[in-house]
């Protein structure tokens, strides 16, 4: 739905520019000719602004700005995205709209996503938004955990991580990521108090959520040739994401790894954040905000 409304922003952009254009250089000139009348033989010259514009090439004067504005602002800045589901929670909730940095992993072009300028990649830590790789119409956003070469595991809901080693020599043994029990019962999953740890991953800190019972998915996991069920060496070009909800999170773990063709930038703030504790047997429609959560507006990712 992204790309296609992008298709629609460019179209739209190139079409009323394109009619200002053709208008300023072919039409106007005779406009202003035709201004130029006779009273008693003497030639009055009348204000080319009192001549009526066409209804289309107005339209287009009056949209080219604001629509030229909202595509290098989406494209090229920053976009705004909403929380749909609670993968990322504690950090992002259902109902957060968040503002996503779209140069932050490398400027592209926004029909045909090609880089043109590479500006950074991501690190450990970040929170990324990208195209789903089974199906790239669709956004996901996830935390960013294994780089390019590394190998990451995750056993017994404790996570490990080994950073790449180009050289072979003197690299870095594979350590378990630093975790700490914070508190219990913040948040439920069917009717299950979820446990809050803070976890390090390189220079990030931040919340996770995990099921006090040990659920066993690696039968479901994506399986990597060459390495165990819950093991996976990063390739080269690629990511490694995983969701803060840990028992909550269709992510990495299931399918795979992220190429950075399919990053679309890095989610750095929420600029909203809307309740909706509605009960199912109210009358008004669901997606209608029942609050506004002011706590969480301006917070950064």
């Amino acid at each position: 739905m992204a790309n296609y409304f992008s298709l629609f922003l460019v179209v739209l952009t190139l079409a009323s520019g394109l009619i200002w254009l053709a208008d300023s250089l072919m039409f106007a000139p005779k406009r202003k000719e035709r201004a130029v009348v006779a009273k008693d033989g003497t030639a009055v010259t009348g204000d080319p602004q009192e001549q009526t514009l066409p209804w289309l090439v107005d339209t287009a004067q009056q949209i080219f700005p604001v629509i030229a504005f909202v595509l290098v602002l989406r494209s090229f800045l920053y976009e705004p995205f909403q929380i749909p589901s609670g993968s990322m929670m504690p950090t992002l909730l259902v109902g957060d709209f968040i503002l996503v940095e779209k140069y932050a992993y490398g400027v592209k072009d926004p029909v045909f996503r090609s880089k043109f300028w590479d500006t950074g990649t991501p690190e450990r830590g970040d929170v990324a938004v990208f195209k789903y790789p089974k199906n790239p119409s669709q956004d996901y956003i996830k935390r960013v955990i294994g780089l390019p070469g590394d190998t990451v595991i995750y056993r017994n809901k404790q996570l490990f991580v080994k950073p790449a080693c180009d050289t072979g020599k003197d690299c870095s043994a594979i350590e378990p990521v630093e975790l700490n029990f914070v508190d219990r019962g913040e948040a439920y999953q069917n009717f299950v108090p979820l446990e809050k740890y803070q976890e390090k991953l390189g220079d990030v800190t931040h919340n996770i959520f995990r099921l006090p019972s040990n659920l066993n998915r690696t039968q479901d996991y994506y399986q990597q040739p060459g390495t165990q069920a819950d093991e996976w060496i990063v390739p080269q070009g690629q990511y490694f994401m995983m969701g803060d909800n840990r028992d909550n999170s269709l992510d990495g773990r299931f399918w795979g790894f992220v190429p950075d063709a399919n990053l679309v930038g890095k989610a750095v703030a929420i600029w909203i954040s809307f309740e909706f504790d509605r009960a199912p047997s109210s009358w008004v429609p669901s997606w209608i905000p029942t609050g506004v959560r002011f706590n969480r507006v301006g917070s950064i990712i």
